[in-house]
């Protein structure tokens, strides 16, 4: 019969040996991985929030023709070029927004102005904003990736490339000024009488 004493002998030597082979087969604990975030790109634009807003937009090409939309004493958008005229307000809204969204895309440096449309820009944007900055760029030839568009300010500096979406959108309007559209008689919708034709009432 075995003894009590024995059996709590063999029961302590148990519980010694599990803590044993716990402590030294346990798996150490996993160090916390310090994840360093990824630098993001950085954005930037041609014109910043910090000109203000656009309260007159010009644009001339090289061969003479030009737009210009600003806003009147009332803030509501109008036509001075090519003639004066009242304004789509949301065409021309939407040019004034598209101002802060052209996103530089790249910098070019020891370029040949000539050799990128420069020295004679195709275009030129003018911008006034209710800041009483005036700004005015140049715009060069569509980069060989097309992808955007040379661009300088017109007091010099860095020549850098312009994504061709957003200066694309103001191009077109030196093809579609931004009119507002005015409902015009349709001729067949009205009946046209002879001198002597009376109406007859229908019965």
């Amino acid at each position: 019969m075995i003894r009590r004493s024995t059996v709590v002998y063999m029961v302590v030597l148990l519980i010694v040996a599990g803590a044993y082979f716990y402590l030294k087969f346990r798996k150490e604990p996993v160090a916390d991985v310090l994840v360093t975030p990824e630098a993001t790109e950085q954005v930037s634009y041609l014109f910043t929030a910090e000109e203000g807003i656009p309260v007159s937009i010009r644009i001339q090409s090289k061969t003479g023709e030009a737009v210009e939309v600003a806003r009147d004493a009332d803030s509501a958008w109008a036509l001075t070029q090519p003639v004066e005229a009242k304004a789509d307000q949301a065409a021309a809204e939407a040019a004034a927004t598209q101002i802060s969204t052209m996103r530089v895309l790249d910098k070019v440096t020891n370029v040949d102005p000539k050799i990128v449309g420069l020295q004679t820009p195709e275009y030129s944007l003018t911008v006034r904003f209710n800041s009483k900055v005036e700004r005015t760029v140049n715009i060069g030839v569509v980069t060989p990736s097309e992808s955007g568009y040379y661009v300088q300010d017109a007091a010099g500096g860095d020549v850098v490339i312009v994504s061709k979406s957003g200066i694309d959108a103001l191009l077109m309007l030196l093809t579609n000024p931004p009119y507002l559209e005015t409902l015009t008689p349709n001729p067949a919708a009205t009946e046209t009488l002879l001198p002597n034709e009376t109406m007859t009432p229908q019965p």
